[in-house]
């Protein structure tokens, strides 16, 4: 009799990072489980043991102090036995791993009792649930885990809504998730085990299994729809194998190489002095294994090098006997574990310390250091950025000698945003690819050729921030309109609303905007300086008078446009209401300024979508005589800055609300270190007078504008993002596009207008590169972010309602019936209303009934349709 292996994917390491997990015999699990200090934490946990320093009065404190240790159990991931380089992601989960089973968390006490009692019920019942339960187990909290194997063809989402229904507790959506992690308890927490938990199934079983997802249009794991017939033919190829692999179970490796068998004992290292193989909590990773693949790269041959100095190790023979393996600790802890992924360093240190290369306690601690201290969404620090930089710029003046040297024009070109100025016609919008920063393409190149305007007013701007400040021109610009509007390809009108973010790093110059702004508002802020007189000279004034003195009311016509980046929400509803249909202004320093504007929410959030939308309406009711009671439409255009980290977190809450698509981003390249310093022109009074002209233009014009060359060229832009998308079916891109060119149109027409009604050639050009650099920046810099809000977000129904009667074969049994339901998110304790309601309409007859009850039914229980028949025909009942 072949023996049953098992897998399970395990961090069994306290304080482990939850991003990283590993494929671990069920004797590391027991091991764990076993272990005195686990059951320890798990007491404490529970209430049974003081924790230390924790004051055991206070309730809040002592709370506190159990979720912490709560967060630093072991844990486990049910759903699959690898994930594709240790990391614990959704797309990580290796297919081939799935381990058609799922835990059901009981998460509430009052139930606990009543669903061991059900859970074995069900598991000796007549019904799809016999023989199905695997694993029994008290949660850290003395609630309950109940492990379960999938009904076959029943997805994880499909079997917990209809177990819970049975179980007779609340369903919970967080559970279904193919990363779900568990939290290990102790060896005393565990209540009944099956010999199949965690258990590979044999070959057969898992054919079948996998045969009945494939069969419903889904993938072997059935987690999602197959994407083509090629993918199918690959699963399926992976199914029927009979290799020798296939014989022993043995799960396909990331490089595609055979694993570790699928849950067998994983095996130790290979012989020699290891100072931790046969420790506990150590997984199959601690083996001397080859490093596979390519050689190290150049980078980070030089990386190391570089680490190895800032560790105090320059100079010194770091592979001796004796002193390796806290060298190695040493340059790790420098850094280097955060430039490259544990793989790259294991080829690394091949080259580097290939002598200790050759033992296991090498390996193993690497291993360890990542498992623990490993985390990727963590920023890096100041040293570790320069080290990362350096060597990346020392290993492009080495990679030739080395023959490493990768192409990165032939990169760029595959991923690089380019514009066939010839026809016109976006050739390639490739932002979907790699979205790593060391592989992305640099933004599009602005024209050469430029409307006047725009060549004036970056004229004394160097050249690498040009781009930048060609963006930021054109909220102070449009704030100089009043009641002018322009119709939009789609027939809605149009104020000249427009945002725009500049994301650069630190050091990068994003002053350089600051100038030319200066000189748009010029005039503005003259006007503004007079009305800020007339408002100071009314409220001292006020404050003069004693409280029964009658008090002159608040000055007419008080325009004051440009605004304070600390203003609050009321000041801001005042302001609009008293610019009479005039734009208001702020430029910000740092995008989190916008904050003074939250008010009792994320009120500044709201505020740039209205500040996008015509016709919008915002403001606020107060009861007190002295507040501002106001309702307003928003005409706010604005300009800020700010990091590119800073600005993803800022904006990471709101991916998907509509921010990031009302918002023209820009963005500065990064220079190479110790390059020269970039140089400004003069900004002087022939800068000024040469802009004059423009600037009155817009202040004259008010009303209906049509601009028809601007209008065409939105939609040809519309048609070129449309196309683009149908070929990369990128929702991301397509979504941002929409609102990119709403953006790019009153752009063209605020230069149309400056221009004194008079429509450039130079315009056409470079509007369209201001949408493709736009584009760009928001793919770059939020394309993934968003994608991944969408992916994980609950998806809406992609079709209307449907007769189920009509989908359903002729013959059927309740338990047909009953996955229809799940499978058009419908839950499983309407099946038996459903069943009855349609006998009682004569839809139905019995055919066979298992459990001889007239008013119930069961999974077993046949039926035959009368109406809505494959065959046509419409049987009397």
């Amino acid at each position: 009799m072949t023996e049953t292996q098992h897998v399970i994917a395990l961090n069994p390491y306290r304080k482990g990072n939850k991003g990283k997990v590993f494929s671990n015999s069920m004797a590391v699990y027991d091991k764990v489980i076993a272990s005195p200090e686990i059951r320890k934490m798990i007491r404490q946990i529970r209430g049974e043991l003081p924790i230390p320093k924790v004051n055991a009065n206070d309730a809040e404190a002592v709370k506190k102090a159990q979720d912490r240790l709560k967060s630093e159990l072991p844990f486990f991931c049910p759903h699959y036995g690898i994930f594709k380089n240790n990391v614990r992601r959704q797309e990580n989960a290796q297919p081939e791993s799935f381990m058609f089973q799922t835990i059901i968390d009981v998460d509430d006490r009052e139930y606990v009792d009543k669903a061991i009692e059900k859970a074995r019920e069900l598991n000796c019942s007549d019904s799809i649930w016999n023989g199905s339960l695997l694993h029994l187990c008290y949660s850290a909290r003395k609630k309950l885990h109940i492990g379960i194997r999938l009904p076959v063809g029943m997805t994880i989402e499909e079997t917990q809504k209809a177990y819970c229904e049975a179980l007779g507790v609340p369903y919970d959506e967080s559970c279904i998730t193919p990363e779900r992690m568990i939290y290990l308890t102790d060896k005393d927490s565990e209540i009944y085990r099956s010999k199949m938990w965690c258990a590979v199934l044999s070959e057969k079983e898992i054919l079948i299994r996998r045969q009945a997802y494939l069969d419903r249009g889904l993938t072997v794991d059935g987690r999602g729809k197959v994407n083509s017939p090629h993918q199918v033919n690959s699963l399926q190829l992976k199914v029927n194998s009979n290799g020798k692999n296939n014989e022993n179970n043995r799960l396909s490796g990331n490089d595609g190489n055979p694993a570790v068998s699928a849950g067998s004992a994983v095996q130790p290292a290979q012989p020699g002095n290891s100072h931790g193989a046969d420790a506990p909590h150590i997984g199959d990773s601690g083996g001397n294994q080859d490093a596979g693949g390519l050689g190290a790269r150049e980078k980070n041959l030089i990386a190391f090098d570089l680490f190895t100095q800032a560790a105090g190790l320059g100079g010194m023979e770091i592979d001796t006997v004796g002193s390796r393996h806290s060298s190695l600790l040493a340059i790790m802890s420098a850094g280097a574990s955060r430039v490259m992924e544990e793989e790259e360093l294991m080829k690394v240190v091949r080259v580097k310390m290939p002598s200790y290369y050759q033992e296991n306690d090498c390996h193993q601690l690497i291993h360890d250091f990542y498992a623990k201290y490993a985390d990727n969404t963590k920023p890096m620090s100041r040293e570790v950025m320069r080290v990362n930089a350096l060597a990346e710029q020392k290993a492009s003046q080495q990679v030739n000698s080395l023959q490493l040297k990768v192409n990165r024009a032939e990169q760029v070109n595959n991923l690089q945003l380019t514009v066939d100025r010839g026809n016109q016609q976006v050739n390639s919008l490739q932002l979907t690819g790699n979205r790593a920063d060391e592989d992305y393409p640099d933004p599009p190149e602005m024209p050469k050729k430029l409307p006047k305007l725009v060549e004036l007013l970056i004229s004394r701007t160097p050249e690498i921030y040009k781009p930048a400040v060609a963006h930021a021109i054109f909220p102070p610009l449009a704030t100089h309109l009043w009641k002018t509007r322009f119709r939009y390809i789609d027939n809605v009108e149009h104020e000249a609303r427009l945002m725009t973010l500049l994301l650069a790093g630190t050091g990068a110059g994003k002053s350089s905007v600051n100038r030319p702004i200066d000189f748009i508002m010029e005039d503005i802020r003259l006007r503004d300086a007079e009305n800020l007189k007339r408002e100071k000279a009314w409220k001292d004034e006020v404050l003069r008078k004693g409280a029964n003195k009658d008090k002159r009311k608040r000055p007419e016509n008080l325009i004051i446009q440009e605004i304070d980046a600390d203003m609050t929400n009321p000041a801001f509803v005042m302001r609009t209401a008293e610019a009479q249909e005039h734009f208001l202004y702020t430029s910000l320093n740092e995008l989190d300024q916008f904050d003074a504007l939250k008010g009792s929410g994320s009120q500044q959030f709201r505020i740039m979508c209205l500040a996008a939308d015509p016709g919008n309406k915002y403001g606020q009711t107060r009861v007190g005589t002295m507040s501002v009671t106001e309702r307003v439409t928003i005409r706010f255009n604005w300009n800020a800055s700010t990091t590119i980290q800073k600005g993803q977190r800022y904006f990471s809450k709101v991916l998907t609300d509509g921010p990031i698509s009302r918002i023209n981003f820009c963005t500065i390249p990064e220079r190479e270190i110790g390059e020269d310093m970039p140089v400004y022109g003069t900004y002087d009074e022939s800068y000024r007078e040469a802009l004059r002209p423009y600037i009155e233009n817009l202040n004259k014009v008010t009303g209906l504008i049509e601009c028809k060359e601007a209008f065409q060229l939105a939609l040809k832009l519309k048609d070129e993002n449309a196309e683009f998308a149908r070929l990369s079916q990128d929702r991301t891109f397509e979504n941002l596009s929409f609102r990119a060119n709403v953006i790019a149109y009153l752009k063209a027409c605020v230069l149309y207008v400056a221009n004194g009604c008079k429509w450039e050639p130079e315009i056409d050009g470079f509007i369209r590169w201001s949408e493709q650099y736009d584009l760009y920046c928001k793919m770059r810099f939020f394309g993934d972010m968003i994608a991944k809000e969408n992916y994980t977000a609950q998806k809406s129904s992609k079709r209307g309602p449907q007769n189920l009667l009509q989908i359903l074969p002729d013959n059927f049994t309740a338990a047909q019936l009953l996955a229809i339901r799940l499978e058009h998110g419908l839950d499983a304790k309407g099946t038996d209303m459903m069943i009855r309601q349609w006998l009682h309409r004569n839809y139905i007859r019995r055919a066979y009934q298992y459990t001889g009850k007239r008013d119930s039914c069961d999974s077993c229980d046949s039926f035959e349709k009368l109406k809505y028949r494959h065959d046509g025909m419409v049987i009397e009942s």
